[in-house]
């Protein structure tokens, strides 16, 4: 039997609610119908702001030595009040994201059964969207500094850097995406309009990685209406790829017009698989609830359907699918952020029971990403 060696990081906040639902959910489907031909193996780390608060800083120095042979992570949030922003996700999830070269963020976002989503013109079959982030580089490449602190002549800069390679990279993932969804079309978004250096760059590899995909149809398009594309014609979108900030902002926004934040999931992908790759949900740490057992694990289930895509266990991951659709579906079920007054725990209890309910063979939704973009590419 294969056994899947598993780091958990809750980190901060209602991470340390999430991720160990997640754990009991994915204990839960390896035991389902007596086993899955599969198991895990969990060690967590308590990395995150307690650690800062006792050792000064959010994770040990040689902390990925320990990540290293894992077969993948799955984290919770980074974030405290009492700690400056930028420590905790430098510290933390951007370390390993940079560390283990995770360029690849992947975010998909559609209307699950059951949610009453804002867009009451949309229909769940207009808003199927993947997010492709670019997560190494750009905006967020920590290139700057600040000079003459306190004093009225002060700067600081932070500076956005782009490589070919890095921007190759990611662009052409992107590419190999949309070529596997249904629909075969890609939406570059930019900002060249202002950005006459680097986006100007992006938009010229983009032209060039395109030549290689002539069935994808692609478009390109300006972040700020973007947003507005996002809203107004939703239908007209399916595959997006942006830049690091670019794309954190839109794929909140995204989360926001399928329902909730609480429901949305992430990967971290190392598509060269050097490295293990790390799944989360992008709620946050959300302090105000924090210990309240109100957070909705819904967006750390899902990250947990695309950590065993990742891991090549396509039937688990759409079985897991089919149980958080069927329980998003019942609106006893809905957490606060739904509109609801269900718990963390009655949500969970709810799949770990829909998983021994439904046998090996259920699938509900669409194909999983990973398993789509391990088929061979039709590329000349």
């Amino acid at each position: 039997m294969k056994t899947y060696r598993i780091a958990t990081i809750p980190g901060d906040g209602i991470g340390k609610e999430v991720v160990p639902a997640g754990q009991q959910v994915l204990q839960a489907l390896a035991e389902a119908d007596g086993g899955l031909g599969f198991a895990f193996e969990f060690e967590t780390f308590d990395w995150g702001g307690d650690w800062y608060r006792q050792y000064g800083e959010m994770m040990p120095a040689d902390g990925l030595n320990a990540l290293r042979d894992k077969d993948a992570i799955l984290f919770g949030s980074a974030g405290d009040p009492d700690i400056p922003d930028h420590i905790t996700l430098w510290g933390l999830r951007l370390k390993i994201c940079q560390g283990f070269d995770q360029y690849a963020n992947v975010r998909p976002t559609r209307i699950l059964p059951g949610i009453d989503a804002p867009l009451k013109r949309c229909r769940p079959e207009d808003l199927n969207w993947v997010i492709v982030r670019e997560n190494s580089e750009g905006e967020y490449a920590g290139v700057g500094g600040r000079a003459h602190q306190g004093h009225p002549i002060e700067v600081a800069t932070d500076v956005s850097m782009m490589t070919r390679v890095g921007v190759e990279r990611i662009l052409r993932y992107a590419f190999k995406l949309a070529q596997s969804r249904p629909r075969h079309q890609l939406t570059v978004v930019t900002k060249s309009n202002a950005q006459r250096h680097a986006m100007v760059m992006w938009d010229e590899i983009a032209s060039e990685v395109a030549r290689d995909f002539p069935d994808v149809k692609w478009d390109k398009e300006l972040v700020d209406a973007m947003t507005a594309r996002m809203v107004n014609r939703p239908a007209t979108l399916d595959t997006i790829v942006a830049t690091n900030l670019h794309a954190d902002i839109l794929s909140d926004l995204a989360a926001a017009l399928a329902g909730s934040l609480g429901i949305a999931p992430t990967g971290n992908i190392d598509p060269e698989r050097r490295y293990p790759s790390m799944f989360e949900p992008i709620h946050g740490s959300a302090f105000d609830i924090m210990g309240k057992g109100l957070a909705n694990p819904v967006g750390t289930f899902w990250s947990c359907v695309m950590l065993l895509e990742h891991l090549g266990e396509h039937a688990a991951a759409a079985r897991l699918m089919a149980a958080i659709e069927t329980v998003t579906a019942t609106p006893e079920l809905h957490t606060r952020d739904l509109g609801g007054q269900a718990g963390t725990a009655q949500v969970t209890l709810a799949v770990c029971r829909q998983l021994a309910l439904t046998g090996p063979d259920a699938v509900r939704g669409e194909r999983p990403i990973e398993s789509r973009l391990q088929e061979p590419a039709s590329v000349p």
